[in-house]
């Protein structure tokens, strides 16, 4: 017997189009519909740059560059998670809040490790202007 959902595609070419179509599509939804999705990327608008521009080593500019791109995949999935949630029901359930706050403790997370990495690589830097 066939387990495979008639919703999966079959491979391909076919396939790598579609996922592009749908993760598109995803970040459009995003921007237009989560606020805080189009204030994290604001910042990385002016922090990538920054990023490029920094004299830093490759890896620093990794760990730069990476901890502004987790941030941005944890809010994704915070308002997939979200989006699910609503899906199933608006009544406020506790199993429902607590699956939010999850996501949004993620988030949190996330900007905590941006915040100090970026912190941790500028010190050096800002403090060698400064002398």
């Amino acid at each position: 017997m066939e387990t495979r959902s008639p919703f999966k595609s079959q491979g391909g070419l076919a396939r790598l189009a579609g996922a592009v179509r749908y993760s598109l599509n995803g970040f459009r939804q995003a921007w237009r519909g989560e606020a805080a999705i189009r204030q994290e990327v604001a910042v990385c608008a002016v922090l990538l740059p920054l990023a490029l521009w920094l004299p830093v080593s490759p890896v620093e500019r990794i760990v730069l560059i990476g901890s502004l791109l987790l941030v941005l995949i944890v809010e994704l999935l915070n308002s997939a998670i979200e989006a699910a949630i609503d899906r199933v029901s608006l009544d406020r359930h506790e199993l429902s809040k607590r699956a939010k706050d999850f996501g949004s403790a993620a988030v949190m997370l996330a900007l905590l490790i941006a915040g100090i990495s970026w912190l941790t690589l500028l010190a050096p830097l800002i403090i060698a202007l400064i002398d």
